[in-house]
């Protein structure tokens, strides 16, 4: 199987498009593609981590559908929940200090780049 150019572009950049700077030197990878890699890998990360709190609540409804009224079964439903929540609010929370910390020092902590 192919993939087009194109369909990958839309998940992190292809090589040509990276900011620039120079990712490889005579065939050997530069710090430039390290930090490129860095910043795609983010930018495939962090939607996954909310396509991924959003399955733990279906899963969790899921849970408490099937649970029949049986306590474990509405208990484990309920941990699922707690789960995915706390999951959230902690990015949340990260992304915040980050924010917190780049308007306190001045240090772009947001944005990777070497």
């Amino acid at each position: 199987m192919v993939l087009n150019k194109k369909k990958i572009s839309v998940l992190a950049a292809a090589p040509s498009d990276w900011r620039g700077g120079v990712a490889e030197v005579d065939g050997v990878a530069t710090l430039k593609g390290v930090q490129d890699l860095v910043v795609n890998l983010l930018r495939v990360i962090l939607p996954l981590a909310g396509l991924a709190v959003a399955a733990m609540i279906l899963v969790g409804g899921f849970q408490l559908i099937t649970a029949g009224g049986e306590k474990e079964g509405i208990s484990k439903a309920k941990d699922t929940f707690t789960y995915a929540i706390f999951g959230l609010a902690l990015a949340i929370i990260a992304w915040f200090i980050l924010l917190f910390v780049e308007n306190f020092t001045g240090v772009k902590v947001t944005e990777f780049s070497l």
